[in-house]
């Protein structure tokens, strides 16, 4: 390490429509097209069926919770998101898309309730309520003052990065793309005439040096640069062959972090050559409480990641991760028998990738690049 260090935070899916937007200050129509659930209040009564009475309407923090004091007492220089949500009025839902996300405009303070800088929208939800919907989106959060990332009105703007600046004049370099395996269709890709998102079929190499070569020209001397991509199965932990090498095609093409999520958990921690890559971030924020299956992932655990990297050379010094657990559609601090789990699962899957984890005294996990075993 020969730099200055900058901290950024990572989260992964916050999905603050459907039933989540009808616990806050202006709920909006809560009609759905689902195939079982019509009414996005339904959601609220699962939710409260399991833990208990939500005491609507809530306060614009209320999702964030806990996660709130924790994130002030990190102190990160850059806070980013993957805003797995439309942020419209509009009713004119995607062709096929029976999974809809829609946070009514006036909720957007739920949103800045937690300050993030970058709002990543190259995801499988963004266009739900269409391309209208896309560019009410783009405007409120244009007009609340909050960056986007890799959606927008056209190929070029789609393919923008979002720039966050940090202590001493160095920046923050957020790129983002959406892939197919994630559930994004193909005619959601922004084209010259077309609004939309960056779009990737697969991971390939062709894919990949077409991402590099947007950071080389971008990135200037002390700048860190960040390719976050909405990729891959909902749950698991194996990562497919095909995306260890487009990942690592990311970081020899000049990313510093590649910021990986649409997991509903945890997937591992990544050290390649020094740099981070984060599989899976899992989601945050969302409506699924209450919702059975899949027990054995512990889905109802969310994770705060704290990455802390050089300047110099955009190495990773540490992820320190701070675990939370969501019931009553809002995030609490974890027990300690959740911080073992969470730590003892994630320290192990992370082991074959490169990554060291430590344990805190608070039963929280620290993960530094390493080829050694985990201990």
């Amino acid at each position: 390490m020969g730099g200055d260090l900058v901290t950024l935070f990572l989260a992964g899916d916050v999905m603050l429509g459907r039933g989540v937007d009808q616990i806050l200050p202006y709920p909006g129509d809560p009609k759905l097209s689902e195939s079982y659930i019509k009414d996005a209040r339904a959601y609220v009564e699962l939710a409260e069926a399991a833990n208990g009475m939500i005491p609507l309407p809530v306060d614009f923090s209320w999702p964030w919770g806990d996660a709130l004091d924790v994130l002030d007492a990190a102190a990160p220089d850059v806070r980013i998101f993957n805003l797995e949500t439309a942020v419209t009025q509009n009713d004119e839902t995607a062709p096929g898309k029976e999974i809809q996300y829609r946070m009514y405009p006036a909720n957007l303070p739920g949103l800045a309730a937690a300050r993030p800088h970058v709002c990543v929208l190259a995801n499988n939800h963004v266009l739900d309520y269409g391309r209208r919907g896309l560019e009410e989106t783009l405007d409120a959060l244009a007009d609340a003052g909050l960056r986007s990332a890799v959606a927008g009105r056209d190929t070029d703007e789609a393919r923008r990065p979002a720039i966050a600046h940090v202590v001493g004049g160095r920046r923050v370099l957020v790129f983002s793309v959406g892939m197919a395996s994630s559930g994004i269709p193909g005619n959601w890709a922004a084209t010259a005439q077309r609004s939309g998102v960056d779009f990737v079929a697969e991971p390939s190499h062709a894919a990949a040096a077409s991402i590099a070569a947007l950071l080389r020209p971008a990135k200037r001397p002390g700048d860190i640069v960040v390719v976050s991509v909405h990729w891959g199965s909902n749950r698991g932990y194996h990562v497919p062959r095909h995306q260890l090498r487009f990942d690592h095609a990311l970081i020899d093409g000049g990313a510093d972090v590649v910021h990986g999520h649409s997991s509903h958990h945890p997937w591992p921690l990544e050290s390649y050559r020094g740099k981070l890559i984060t599989h899976g971030c899992g989601d945050l924020i969302n409506d699924y409480e209450g919702i059975g299956g899949f027990e054995e992932y512990r889905d109802d655990l969310r994770l705060l990641y704290f990455v802390t990297l050089d300047q110099g050379d955009g190495r990773f010094h540490d992820v320190r991760t701070a675990p939370v657990r969501s019931r009553r559609m809002r995030l609490e601090r974890a027990t300690a028998d959740d911080s073992r789990w969470v730590r003892d699962v994630l320290g192990g899957i992370s082991r074959a990738y490169g990554s060291r984890g430590e344990r805190n005294p608070d039963d929280t996990l620290i993960v530094r690049p390493s080829q050694g075993p985990w201990v």
